[in-house]
């Protein structure tokens, strides 16, 4: 069956949402187990996964997440579970109860100061996981594995120190000289499924992810909106804070939906199994048009770049909008939140600092996945989400 839902997604998640979902699936096929079900993909697979005709289903799924769970997330149809898989007793606890799940979907990260910290800690946490589930779940058969770009240009610490990848990144290159926890997941991933017969595996590498969630630690729109609002609120006009290259360059995002359908994909494909994927939306875009956009939506006053202004970055424009955000938030009566939890604009910084990362998506093609999304309907839609969830007014 041909399911690549670009245009029937909409519909399908509409009915869906009209039947009675406080009950488990009947006949279940597949049992998911979402680890990072508040993140900015997380929240798509828990979307996406219940639908009625989401392949390899009817789905029961497990949600993991650190924190209690959030009102955006309660009309998914999960099993949500609070847990903190860094915490080893915690994770065998909650999780080894787990005994029917047949695919993991990582979508988690922990960013610490340095890599070496980071393969520490998400090895860590990955490594519990797959303590936990492997050996009470006789019927899991496969591991999806997020990561992203920085397999081909290395972690935030290296830019501009080592030689990236050129571009199209491609898959089959050979790995950076450069610690990388990416790697480190990968290799735990590799060694798990030689030792257990039956077990497969994917990799999802995405581009700079287009998608809702206000607890994501690299979700760029919800910054951007809030940056956007707060322009709003203080009448001025909305300024790129970026350089001149990043503004001109060709660019690739990937839509969080896309990317969970392609997961989905991988997990339930005999063709796609223990391969490595990139994952976007299978066009181009500049930031110079995308802008645009993103005034009109909010109502705020375009900006062209502008070479012969000081360069200011996002995070230093917004160092001290605490209080304005507080006065947003009163104002519309939108959800209580703190300018620190809706906004990562050092991520911001990072994407609006280089230059083009384009990557090629022939071998997902090839294996047979063909979805792909519009970026700038991409960027409207999850405007629109943001705004219904009056996270931003």
């Amino acid at each position: 069956m041909s399911w690549w839902w670009s245009g029937a997604i909409g519909a399908a998640r509409k009915n869906f949402a009209n039947e009675d979902d406080s009950q488990p699936p009947k006949n279940v096929q597949s049992v998911a187990l979402i680890i990072g079900v508040t993140g900015i993909v997380g929240n798509s697979l828990a979307e996406i996964l219940p639908l009625s005709d989401t392949p390899g289903g009817p789905w029961k799924v497990y949600g993991v997440a650190r924190r209690p769970r959030p009102s955006w997330n309660l009309d998914h149809p999960v099993n949500y579970i609070q847990c903190d898989v860094y915490n080893a007793k915690e994770t065998q606890a909650k999780l080894s109860l787990l005994t029917d799940v047949t695919h993991i979907f990582w979508v988690t990260w922990a960013n610490r100061p340095s890599e070496t910290e980071c393969i520490e800690v998400n090895g860590a946490m990955f490594q519990n996981v797959l303590d936990a589930i492997v050996p009470n779940a006789p019927n899991l058969n496969h591991i999806c594995l997020q990561t992203g770009h920085k397999h081909y240009i290395g972690p935030f610490e290296t830019f501009g120190k080592i030689q990236p990848h050129e571009t199209p990144f491609i898959e089959d290159v050979p790995r950076l000289n450069a610690p990388n926890f990416y790697y480190t997941l990968e290799d735990m991933l590799f060694e798990i499924s030689d030792k257990k017969p039956g077990l497969t595996w994917s990799v999802h590498r995405a581009a700079v992810i287009f998608g809702f969630s206000p607890y994501s630690m690299m979700n760029l729109i919800g910054s951007l909106c809030v940056y956007a609002a707060i322009c709003k609120h203080e009448n001025v006009p909305l300024k790129y804070p970026g350089t001149k290259a990043a503004w001109n360059c060709y660019s690739v995002a990937s839509d969080a939906d896309l990317i969970a359908e392609h997961q989905i994909w991988a997990a339930v494909d005999p063709f796609a199994k223990n391969e490595a994927f990139n994952c976007s939306n299978g066009d181009l875009f500049k930031w110079k048009h995308l802008w645009k956009v993103l005034a009109e939506q909010f109502e705020v006053e375009y900006a062209e770049f502008d070479e012969n202004e000081e360069f200011v970055s996002l995070s230093e424009r917004m160092k001290d909008k605490g209080p304005i955000w507080d006065e947003i938030v009163k104002k519309n009566q939108l959800a209580p939140t703190k300018l620190e939890e809706v906004a990562t604009f050092w991520f911001a910084d990072v994407i609006f600092s280089g230059e083009c990362m384009l990557d090629s998506m022939n071998k997902s093609k090839e294996h047979g996945f063909l979805g792909f999304r519009n970026t700038t309907k991409s960027l409207i839609s999850i405007i629109h989400k943001m705004k219904d969830h009056k996270i931003v007014p």
